[in-house]
């Protein structure tokens, strides 16, 4: 069925050294399965924007959320995220493998 993205089976994107990415799509929404296994970072990695919105769910690990302005957030399995379009972000790994659930409409072109 080409609705179901089962783990195992769904292609993988090595992003960097210790970063890969499965994604799952509809014609508007994209869900993205990150894995991080480079850390903990010593540094938060730069900030980026986009113009798609983003909303995150923590499966594994734990981080620190940057966005804009505001005071660093730690978060951990289980907490939630959402970054408006446009707004500069990033994150910083604090255990050695960080898993990521991230949700973007419109779809992240850049990344197909």
């Amino acid at each position: 069925m080409k609705y179901v993205g089962k783990y195992d089976e769904l292609p993988v994107t090595k992003v960097a050294d210790g970063i890969e990415r499965r994604i799952l799509k509809t014609d508007h929404l994209m869900m993205v399965n990150v894995e991080f296994t480079d850390g903990p970072t010593e540094n938060p990695d730069p900030f980026h924007s986009h113009p798609h919105e983003q909303v995150s769910y923590m499966i594994e690990g734990e981080i620190y959320l940057l966005v804009g302005d505001d005071e660093k957030v730690y978060l951990k399995a289980g907490d939630h995220f959402a970054i408006p379009s446009g707004v500069p972000h990033t994150i910083q790994r604090l255990t050695p493998i960080v898993r990521l659930i991230d949700c973007f409409t419109p779809l992240r072109q850049d990344f197909l």
